[in-house]
């Protein structure tokens, strides 16, 4: 069964894909689209907010090296990226991605690429949560008996 996924989610799955398996799977596929850029890829920084204890106060937490590109395809699709890092070839790759997926090749992509990737991401997450699930102490106070 192909998942459907909406742009946003497609992009988050890119974004955080290791590039290596982004490359490799992007390289399984075959697929050499024609495209021009319309930015090619530059490296840069971004601010990055964080929220004391998840929901307190936003605060400015530090940059972050990042890398964006845009290009377009033959067929007038515009394709974005956004990653963490300064990797022009999964910028470029996520792009890419991005303008097919606006094309008849969305679930061939989604089945072939985004599923796996999204797979593997889920599966590293539930492997993070149960190490750290190992190292949890329960922290109680027991009375002491004062009157």
């Amino acid at each position: 069964m192909t998942a459907t996924f909406d742009r946003k989610t497609w992009m988050g799955i890119l974004a955080q894909a290791p590039a290596q398996d982004l490359c490799r799977l992007w390289s399984d596929l075959g697929f050499s689209p024609k495209y021009t850029w319309l930015r090619a890829p530059e490296i840069g920084a971004a601010m990055v907010r964080g929220r004391a204890g998840g929901t307190g106060a936003p605060f400015n937490l530090g940059e972050v090296t990042v890398t964006r590109c845009s290009l377009q395809l033959e067929g007038g699709q515009v394709g974005h990226a956004y990653v963490q890092g300064r990797d022009k070839a999964k910028a470029m790759q996520a792009a890419l991605v991005d303008a097919m997926m606006q094309t008849e090749m969305a679930g061939p992509l989604t089945q072939l690429l985004l599923e796996p990737l999204a797979a593997d991401r889920m599966a590293a997450q539930r492997a993070r949560a149960s190490k750290a699930a190992a190292t949890k102490v329960d922290f109680f106070t027991m009375a002491r008996g004062e009157d």
